[in-house]
């Protein structure tokens, strides 16, 4: 039933529990989870005043997904095959892009619940691939276990 999970991580906390679920169901179907992090290439502080380069922007962004694959790959269980994959973009398009180039049959990840004011002005990046995704899409509460 499932060959291929998606699993998108930012390095939340969040990003352990639907790992968890990820895990179960690959070890149940022996699938094999694709750890996918986004270097989000959109500087929202680049600007005379924010002083932040694109430059530095990119690098930190990087960093973070790769210590965010380093550390949700680690949560998985060593009989789980992981394929390890960073792209640069926009979140919600990176992943839509990859599910659509790869056989992904199922798409596990985080939401951080967030209502009113927090998610009118930052977004739901699980919201728009659930609208989106061509594939079956889990999300998992960061609370949840």
């Amino acid at each position: 039933m499932y060959d291929h999970i998606l699993l998108p991580t930012d390095g939340s906390d969040g990003t352990s529990a639907a790992a968890k679920h990820a895990a179960e169901l690959a070890s149940t179907y022996d699938a094999t989870v694709h750890v996918l992090s986004v270097v989000d290439t959109r500087n929202r502080f680049e600007s005379p005043s924010a002083g932040i380069s694109a430059t530095v922007w990119e690098e930190t962004e990087r960093e973070r997904a790769e210590a965010a694959i380093e550390s949700t790959t680690a949560t998985l269980p060593d009989d789980v095959a992981t394929e390890a994959v960073i792209r640069e973009g926009v979140p919600k398009t990176a992943i839509l892009e990859y599910v659509d180039e790869n056989p992904i049959d199922l798409v596990v990840m985080a939401t951080h619940g967030r209502t009113g004011l927090d998610h009118y002005l930052i977004g739901s990046v699980a919201e728009k691939v659930v609208r989106q995704c061509p594939a079956p899409v889990m999300t998992v509460r960061e609370d949840e276990a």
